[in-house]
């Protein structure tokens, strides 16, 4: 199976090859136009800023060969705002596979248990759909670390609540994202990177 990681400028790529590696699968990490259309399937990942990234998509034209993937693409944390339409983060239009907006997470009010932005840890994943989940799923903790999120929509295949309700997990078509790191989740996530792997 051949694996493309999108090479763009964005932080915590490693992690994932590395997670991939674990489930016994060799990935190019590429910014080459042809290898990524000729991937079998496509993983973008990454932490960064927004308008940054967009930046540097664009100057490679990496935007246009992102939206143009027609086999399975999984989006991760910063990968999974950028396939939205727009982010508050930098006031970014982004690359709009999924026509919803990126927002800041709401400021917690004084009374609100212990929570932060950005949310930094363990939350739980609820309403979770397949084929990235499966039914015994819901419930479980995944690992998030981000001060945006897109809202629950159409698109919405597992949602959490931090000062709001969003989407964790988000697909249309070939395009998968999940707003939390599979490869920071410990077992769980490595079972929803082999779910993707196995579509």
């Amino acid at each position: 199976m051949d694996i493309a990681v999108v090479k763009y400028n964005a932080g915590n790529i490693r992690s994932v090859i590395n997670a991939l590696e674990r489930l016994g699968v060799t990935a190019n990490l590429t910014d080459s136009p042809d290898e990524l259309r000729n991937a079998d399937k496509v993983i973008f990942p990454g932490q960064g800023e927004a308008s940054t990234a967009m930046a540097y998509l664009r100057e490679k034209g990496l935007d246009n060969v992102i939206r143009s993937l027609k086999q399975p693409v999984l989006g991760i944390c910063v990968g999974m705002q950028l396939l939205c339409a727009h982010s508050e983060e930098g006031d970014t239009d982004c690359l709009g596979v999924f026509d919803i907006p990126v927002q800041r997470f709401p400021i917690p009010s004084p009374n609100t248990d212990n929570l932060k932005v950005p949310q930094m840890g363990w939350n739980s994943i609820h309403d979770v759909k397949a084929p990235l989940f499966t039914p015994d799923m819901e419930g479980a903790y995944v690992y998030c670390i981000h001060s945006f999120c897109a809202p629950v929509c159409q698109y919405t295949i597992a949602t959490s609540t931090h000062t709001v309700p969003y989407s964790n997990a988000l697909m249309r078509d070939n395009f998968i994202a999940t707003q939390f790191h599979p490869e920071k989740s410990g077992d769980i996530g490595q079972a929803i990177l082999k779910n993707f792997l196995d579509l």
